[in-house]
């Protein structure tokens, strides 16, 4: 498996020197090419001075059982820390924990909290399951419209997946008002990301508008995907 580096772990980077930096890329090549224990003792060095990206690759050794004995309740805790120093991907696996019913019992409630809380942060896959979450009220009342918004969120971070289920949105006016012109747009830029389904989705919707409505839908597609890549859109004005 591969390790991320963080090189804006927001308050970890901010209060450690660029040695604490170097000895954390240095946990990170060794989990790399498979000598978890170097990598064990490059994190645990760093846990101990309170450096919350150590503590999420630490965590990730005992989630997944590498150079360690699996210990969930143990990843767990490590998640806890290192999202009490607020470093976003922590707080997102929290949210995936209590889902899932990892190292603790399954609360969708507290997934919910965990993932607002990474969703803030900008966390793009944390603003997707809560879309997921408020259209299937999974700890949470159902609640079509904030699901719509937070799918916009994701959208917005160039998420296909997001892209595609508000295609489905508007295709279906669960909400947002029905729009199968705003499918089309939504199916298209989740389809120039590579989604299959949505280029699927993106010939029904087809069948539904005419030459000109096809022009003018792709025009706003291409417009919308290019402030999408350029960090320049913010979700639509108004609900359609």
């Amino acid at each position: 498996m591969q390790f991320k580096r963080f090189f804006s772990a927001g308050l970890g980077l901010l209060l450690f020197s660029s040695s604490a930096l170097a000895d954390l890329e240095a946990g990170i090549d060794a989990a790399n090419f498979g000598d978890f224990l170097t990598a064990r003792a490059e994190f645990e060095a760093l846990v101990e001075k309170n450096y919350a990206p150590a503590m999420y690759h630490l965590a990730e050794l005992y989630a997944k059982g590498l150079g360690v004995a699996k210990d969930p309740s143990k990843a767990l805790a490590l998640y806890t820390q290192a999202a009490d120093l607020q470093l976003p991907e922590a707080i997102f696996k929290l949210g995936v924990m209590y889902k899932e019913g990892i190292g603790v019992e399954r609360d969708l409630a507290k997934a919910v909290f965990w993932f607002k809380r990474a969703a803030l942060k900008d966390m793009v896959a944390a603003q997707f399951n809560l879309g997921v979450m408020y259209s299937n009220g999974q700890g949470v009342t159902r609640d079509y419209k904030q699901a719509f918004d937070w799918y916009v969120k994701a959208a917005s971070n160039n998420s296909s997946s997001a892209q595609f289920n508000l295609a489905l949105m508007y295709y279906e006016g669960k909400g947002v008002r029905k729009s199968v012109k705003h499918s089309y747009i939504w199916n298209t830029i989740a389809a120039y990301n590579g989604h299959l389904d949505a280029k699927k989705s993106k010939k029904i919707d087809q069948r539904s508008l005419n030459e000109q409505e096809i022009k003018q839908a792709k025009s706003e597609a291409d417009s919308i995907y290019w402030q999408i890549k350029s960090g320049k859109y913010y979700g639509p004005s108004k609900r359609h």
